[in-house]
């Protein structure tokens, strides 16, 4: 069997073996779990959308789609819609759309679409003076600080040529770049007069959740700025973006090329992620964000709203399908996703997680670890099962605290997870310990102590704590009647010797009929039935068991006798008086920390004394509550009416117990239990009289010991008879002694 310190080296290797190494290997579940996190801790603390922020979007919402027409518009109401903005003010107007292919609506793909080719000719002729949309596009967008959006993809042309001129400092960037064989660009003439051309690209997450933007790609040997980077950068007429590597003056990396760190646009510098990448806070979805493009086109937006401002313009309605999932919002617009990066970077809320953040975390998991698996072992369980759900509790709080106050991602579910597995290890295995314990014990101890109770507790060891639970039992109490006079002239070990004569076969009666033996006080027994384990039909199996201690005193007493009769001495009758009773009690471990018993408490059990008490003043030896007889009504049962016992207020029904189911079938039994009924019905009426001599009839005609009963009976009967029946009698009979 382990000791408890051999136990604990047990534990400490299986649990380091299996959560530790999660911490340095970052497995793709570990990612999930902590995306998991950081989204709850967005939704707890989402950023505050600020209205003067520089950012507006411009969308194609429903309302714009009545006004003019299903998506995609002529170039030349987009041609419009730039000419109206950069009338307004705009510094940068940043298209969420790709405009790869010409116009459908030009006059030249509206001729083609004609197959005859006269009628080509003849309408052609008639559009010949008609605007075409790309070339009007392309003239909209000369002088205007526009930013066209393109898409790095799998497929598609190789040929990117960035607006932007890049400066590097430190290590090469290229290689640590998310890098893309294709591009889908706008068309060469629309890309030759726009002042910036952008990435509309996200890193998806397995669940496709918008957490992580790149603002910088790789097409390659081309760079390829993102779409909120690109609007930032012609916003402030800047010419290049500069990207701090590390290694760079004042990026210490100590050699080691651990990627990108930074990247400076104007008087913005966005420290980024290894690859480039942003994490937005994101903010819910804002009214004062969006303008519809019908508005602007109607000249029905103030200059307020658009000059100086980055303007987004892309799809709001929900049927274009450019919808995107954030930890905030299931479904939220694309170009929503632009906006709120630009505007966490006007707000300095951009979320960071730095490059030291793992290690930091495989450190305290660590030392968590190393706290929580001695503690387990050499603490009270309550104190260790404390300082792990504190522990829990603090990596939690602080990460939390750091996330809201300095926008820092700091990961406290694998910290957590190591205290959580280095708990439930070191338990079981500590468990298990206990366990292999309670075995020895058991083998060392069955001998002494009941084999089916120790059978059942060592079953269920979980019950051996103090405290316990309330349960329904059957609660059986026996004594012996006259005691004294009995003990009287024995020698100690006659006693002795009289006592185990009398507890074994009451015990083994009690333990053949599955139940449990609480404890023996004098010639007292207290024993129950359905607990530690359910025991099926419990008060049936209680009676039998009352049946069968009754059938074990005769016998007692016919050994006893003949015993006497060999001695030459005086044979002195022993009897039993018996209580069974049904209800709630409270079992359990009770005592103190250093001893206690497997016993029971409570109202029920003391009725069942009571009981046994009651049974001498009607001088018969088996008494059981009325809950008794309901649960087993095939019992041959004796009512004796209602009575309240010492210590109570309210009455029992009780009944004397005559013998078993086979009894109750006899005709001799159905002709005693009629008399025995029409004298209760008498005494129930008032007539006394004629209770009294139903009562001498059955001291005459029962069997047995029973003649005592209806003596008794037929004397309290009589002396009522006496009395005479006065107002406010009650049937119900008040014994106050116990």
């Amino acid at each position: 069997m382990l000791t408890r310190k051999q136990a604990f080296l047990v534990a400490s290797f299986v649990a380091a073996a299996l959560f530790l190494p999660w911490g340095a290997l970052q497995p793709r579940a570990l990612d999930d779990m902590r995306n998991v996190v950081f989204d709850n801790f967005q939704r707890a603390a989402p950023r505050v959308y600020d209205p003067e922020t520089p950012v507006r979007v411009v969308g194609v919402d429903e309302e714009s789609l009545k006004a003019y027409g299903q998506w995609p518009w002529p170039r030349t109401r987009l041609a419009e819609l730039v000419e109206r903005l950069r009338a307004l003010g705009a510094g940068a107007i940043a298209f969420d759309f790709i405009f790869s292919e010409p116009d459908r609506a030009s006059p030249h793909m509206l001729v083609d679409a004609l197959e005859d080719a006269r009628l080509r000719a003849d309408v052609s002729k008639l559009l010949a003076k008609a605007p075409d949309g790309d070339i009007a596009f392309a003239n909209a967008l000369k002088g205007a600080p526009v930013v066209l959006g393109a898409t790095l993809a799998p497929t598609g042309a190789n040929d990117f040529s960035a607006k932007a001129g890049f400066v590097t400092a430190g290590d090469d960037p290229a290689p640590f770049l998310y890098a893309f064989p294709a591009i889908v660009a706008p068309l060469p003439g629309l890309a030759a007069n726009a002042q910036g051309l952008g990435a509309t690209n996200w890193l998806p997450d397995r669940d496709l959740v918008v957490r992580r933007v790149p603002l910088l790609s790789r097409l390659g040997a081309a760079l390829a700025p993102s779409l909120a980077l690109e609007a930032l950068r012609v916003a402030q007429g800047e010419p290049s973006i500069v990207i701090r590597s590390s290694n760079a003056s004042g990026q210490t990396a100590f050699g080691a090329q651990t990627g990108v760190n930074a990247v400076k646009v104007g008087a913005f510098q966005i420290a980024t992620g290894p690859n480039a990448e942003v994490r937005p806070r994101y903010s819910h979805r804002a009214r004062a964000r969006d303008i519809s493009a019908k508005a602007v086109l109607q000249y029905q937006v103030a200059r307020s709203e658009i000059e100086g401002r980055i303007i987004f313009v892309g799809a709001l309605a929900v049927g274009l399908g450019d919808v995107r999932a954030t930890p905030l919002d299931p479904v939220t617009p694309g170009v929503d996703v632009h906006a709120q990066i630009v505007e966490s970077l006007a707000n300095g809320a951009l979320l960071s997680r730095p490059d030291w953040a793992p290690g930091l975390e495989y450190v305290v998991a660590i030392v968590a670890f190393a706290l929580t698996m001695p503690l387990l072992f050499a603490a009270p369980q309550l104190l260790s099962a404390a300082f792990a759900f504190a522990a829990i509790g603090a990596f939690f709080g602080g990460s939390f605290y750091l996330f809201e106050k300095q926008g820092l991602l700091l990961d406290p579910a694998y910290p957590s997870l190591v205290v959580v597995g280095a708990y439930v290890v070191g338990a079981l295995t500590l468990w298990r310990t206990e366990i292999l314990a309670r075995r020895q014990v058991r083998r060392a101890f069955g001998k002494f102590v009941a084999p089916a109770v120790v059978d059942r507790i060592a079953e269920h060891p979980e019950r051996l704590v103090l405290g316990g639970e309330t349960r329904e039992l059957t609660v059986l109490f026996s004594d012996l009647r006259d005691f004294s006079g009995i003990s009287e002239g024995m020698s100690a070990r006659e006693l002795t010797q009289f006592m185990n004569d009398y507890l074994t076969p009451m015990t083994d009666a009690i333990l053949e009929c599955e139940g449990t033996v609480d404890k023996y006080m004098g010639d007292a027994i207290l024993a129950f039935w359905n607990a530690p384990l359910d025991v099926t039909d419990h008060p049936r199996k209680a009676v039998e068991a009352a049946l069968r201690m009754r059938a074990e005193m005769a016998r007692f007493n016919a050994q006893r006798a003949q015993a006497a009769q060999a001695a030459g001495r005086l044979h002195v009758e022993a009897a039993m008086g018996l209580g069974l009773n049904i209800g709630p009690c409270s079992v359990g471990n009770m005592g103190s920390i250093r001893r206690f018993d497997y016993s029971i408490l409570g109202d029920n059990v003391n009725l069942a004394s009571r009981l046994e008490g009651a049974s001498k003043a009607f001088s018969t030896d088996i008494i059981a509550s009325g809950a008794v007889r309901e649960a087993v009504p095939d019992m041959a049962w004796l009512d004796l009416g209602r009575i309240v016992v010492a210590g109570r207020s309210e009455p029992t029904q009780v009944f004397a117990l005559a013998g078993d189911a086979d009894v109750a079938k006899t005709d001799a039994y159905v002709r005693w239990r009629t008399t025995h009924d029409a004298m209760r019905a008498h005494y129930e009426a008032g007539r006394f009289d004629a209770a009294a001599e139903c009562a001498a009839e059955l001291a005459l005609k029962a069997p047995g010991a029973w003649p005592a009963l209806y003596l008794a009976m037929g004397k309290r009967y009589s002396a009522l008879a006496q009395q005479g029946l006065h107002e406010g009698w009650s049937s119900v009979w008040n014994l106050l002694s116990k």
